[in-house]
């Protein structure tokens, strides 16, 4: 079976068994990632950047060679090459526990339970949630869910039809060791500088992919676009930017503004400032449908570029 149609098959597998099952409550193959990740960290810690690149190395490359290895493994076997990539897949999405969370935050705050959403919410990303009000909290969700499409799942899915299974891997271990050491915080400012430099580098073309896709599926998309294009370039991320600013414009919000992380306060440009209203608690939803569409479509696009791709080459 030739490689465009292994991943196809695979890959829609792989994105079923994310919607059927979910992440799995133990055994997680990334938290497996990150404790190794972790021990390797425990051994090249240095406060130095070429250190942190040494540690990028042997964490993303040591999922790149298995995944490698592992594809080579069943290549004779077209059953056994679907099943791999269907396995991977579902590995490194987590459409369904981005929607899990969000939405378990959003009923807390039609209950009422804001206490309970600030407790859900760290859950979803690493905001400080004792600041914050309910339409605070509901923000923070809309964004995170913004943000985690593109990560979560479209950059996946990107890397997979570029790279098959070890583009797979390659991609969730570069995610991953961002999230671990790529903030700036004083202990990570150089030795996760090589970290973030690569996760922006492998987000770029999800990131953009996730942007067009959310103008695409979304109910305003004029909204999208014109946000997009006057606001992307403000926020601090290259990556986020057009993501959080495509999904602001077609949800008619306003995303950004001030924020907490880890008792850092920063102060972001606002998004869709002029024509978007505040985030409001309903719109949890609102964004988690729209992230599920674009999932999908994100599916058939990576698919359709594979199999292009491979006809003009053949």
């Amino acid at each position: 079976m030739r490689a465009d149609r292994v991943f196809a098959y695979g890959a829609a597998l792989g994105l079923l068994g994310d919607l059927l099952l979910g992440d799995p409550r133990r055994g997680h193959p990334v938290a497996a990632f990150g404790r190794a990740a972790g021990g390797v960290e425990r051994v090249l810690w240095r406060d130095h950047r070429g250190w942190g690149a040494l540690h990028a190395v042997v964490c993303a490359g040591s999922a790149v060679a298995l995944g490698t290895a592992a594809s080579r493994l069943v290549r004779s076997s077209p059953a056994a090459s679907v099943a791999l990539t269907g396995v991977a897949t579902w590995a490194v999405v987590g459409g369904t526990s981005l929607a899990r969370e969000a939405r378990a935050i959003g009923r807390a705050l039609q209950a009422g339970d804001v206490e309970g959403a600030r407790a859900r919410l760290p859950h979803l990303c690493g905001r400080d949630p004792q600041a914050l009000d309910a339409d605070g909290i509901a923000r923070a969700v809309v964004e995170s869910v913004a943000e985690n499409t593109s990560d979560a799942v479209v950059g996946a899915l990107v890397w997979g039809a570029v790279g098959g299974v070890p583009g797979l891997l390659g991609f969730r271990a570069v995610n991953t060791l961002d999230a671990m050491v790529g903030h700036r915080s004083p202990k990570y400012l150089r030795y996760g500088w090589a970290s973030a430099r690569l996760d922006d580098l492998a987000g770029w073309p999800g990131a953009r992919l996730t942007a067009v896709l959310a103008a695409v599926a979304g109910p305003d998309p004029r909204g999208a676009v014109r946000a997009w294009r006057a606001d992307a370039d403000r926020h601090p991320s290259p990556n986020a930017g057009p993501v959080e600013a495509s999904f602001a414009g077609a949800l008619g919000v306003r995303l950004g503004g001030t924020l907490s992380y880890g008792g850092r306060v920063e102060r972001r440009p606002v998004l869709n400032a002029s024509a978007g209203r505040a985030v409001r608690v309903t719109d949890v939803e609102r964004a988690v449908r729209l992230s599920r569409r674009v999932g999908l479509l994100a599916l058939g696009v990576c698919v359709a570029g594979r199999l292009l791709t491979r006809g003009r080459m053949s």
